[in-house]
């Protein structure tokens, strides 16, 4: 059993995610994921399901009848795998979970790429708003997504002309991805505009970790996704910074929809003493899975802010909170996404897979932040004049502080 944090988005193979996500949470990339943290960690389903009064097998006959129906009078072609894809999407729809989704072995392979940070598609994060809407969680800096101007909590109503009603967010990304080169248009609500958003597809591949050294000696470390270089760029980063003796470390975890748990394991790690707790995953009250710091705290000590906003989810705000709730950290900017659930993507026959959600996740401090997100301890707003002229009031407000401390 592969986990998916988002994580995912995405989102989640050999490593944990999303905390995929994801938020259903995949990327145009897209993950859902990403922020959806796919791994092996196993989660023991028997002992702890909450649905043991279930039957061992279900009773098809009503839905043979259905299938009778269609077969002697739908006026229009169908083929067998098209109806036992239809049998399985219907399963997981019935959970009413939207982040619970059956994938065809295509989908599942569109999945998997994106979970590995590389596609065609726009580069931003997709999720569904309380209201079902698919919505964007954030769009990847420097990508065709935030080049066409899209926002974080922009909800995509159309795409080609094509309504969104009732799609999932993975449906929507199977819609806008597409050839590199070609092009998709969005119809976007944003507030009480609506906006047409002509956006041309491109090859995405995005370096997950990109670090500078800022006046003051302030090392600043930019994690756009939990990825599967995340924590060999970070910790190499990381060292870098306390090679050079800086005075503090900004952490910027804006617009990032989350990915691998175990990079955020990884990259929280390198504050955290050895054995700190950093998330528990529990079904129920039971807890299933305990994640903790791995040691190499390269950083431990040196005054840190991680910078936040609404498109930060999934892995995003399980290293927030781990090193916010350990003492490690400040938080600075904007109330992040909130997504506090776990994914499992198991394997079926033929490449086709379930993601299905199997657990919550919660921070050190005991809190759960699905749907709630979190509060920064300094709340910071940035217009988007200030985004267009370059300036940066959230990173300033981080530089400001660590110059106190």
């Amino acid at each position: 059993m592969q986990k998916v944090r988002v994580a995912k988005p995405l989102q989640w193979l050999r490593k944990n995610v999303w905390a995929r996500a994801a938020v259903s949470v995949l990327v145009v990339v897209l993950i859902f994921g990403l922020g959806v943290g796919v791994g092996e960690g196993r989660i023991m389903f028997g002992s702890h399901s909450l649905n043991r009064g279930l039957p061992d097998t279900l009773n098809y006959a009503s839905v043979n009848q259905v299938y009778q129906v269609l077969k002697n009078n739908y006026d229009g072609t169908l083929t067998t795998t098209q109806l036992l894809n239809g049998l399985k999407q219907g399963l997981a729809q019935a959970t009413a979970d939207p982040y619970t989704e059956y994938f065809t072995p295509q989908e599942a392979q569109d999945f998997n790429s994106q979970l590995n940070n590389s596609f065609s598609g726009i580069g931003a994060e997709l999720g569904a708003d309380s209201s079902g809407d698919v919505e964007i969680i954030a769009p990847i800096a420097g990508m065709p997504a935030a080049k066409a101007g899209l926002q974080p909590k922009d909800i995509i109503a159309t795409i080609n002309g094509v309504s969104t009603s009732g799609m999932s967010p993975d449906e929507a990304v199977t819609k806008i991805r597409g050839k590199a080169g070609t092009r998709v248009t969005l119809g976007i609500i944003r507030g009480q505009q609506q906006l047409d958003i002509v956006i041309t597809r491109a090859n995405i591949t995005v370096p997950s970790v990109t670090t500078k050294v800022l006046p003051g000696n302030i090392g600043y470390m930019q994690i756009s996704t939990f990825a599967d270089d995340t924590a060999d760029l970070a910790a190499k980063a990381a060292q870098q910074f306390a090679n050079d003796h800086v005075k503090g470390v900004i952490l910027d975890l804006r617009n990032n929809p989350g990915g691998l748990v175990d990079a955020a394991q990884s990259v929280s790690s390198l504050w955290l003493p050895d054995g700190t707790t950093i998330m528990q995953e529990k079904r129920g009250s039971q807890v299933v899975q305990t994640y903790s710091a791995t040691g190499n705290n390269v950083l431990h000590g040196i005054p840190t802010v991680v910078l936040v906003n609404d498109g930060s989810a999934s892995a995003s705000e399980i290293t927030a909170g781990a090193l916010h709730d350990n003492k490690a950290a400040q938080i600075i900017g904007m109330q992040t996404y909130g997504k506090g659930v776990v994914q499992a993507l198991e394997n079926l026959p033929g490449g086709a897979q379930l993601k299905v959600t199997v657990a919550s996740w919660y921070r050190p401090d005991g809190q759960n932040i699905n749907h709630k997100g979190i509060t920064p301890d300094e709340v910071v707003q940035i217009t988007a004049a200030e985004v267009k002229t370059g300036q940066d009031p959230q990173q300033q407000a981080a530089i400001d502080w660590l110059q106190k401390q």
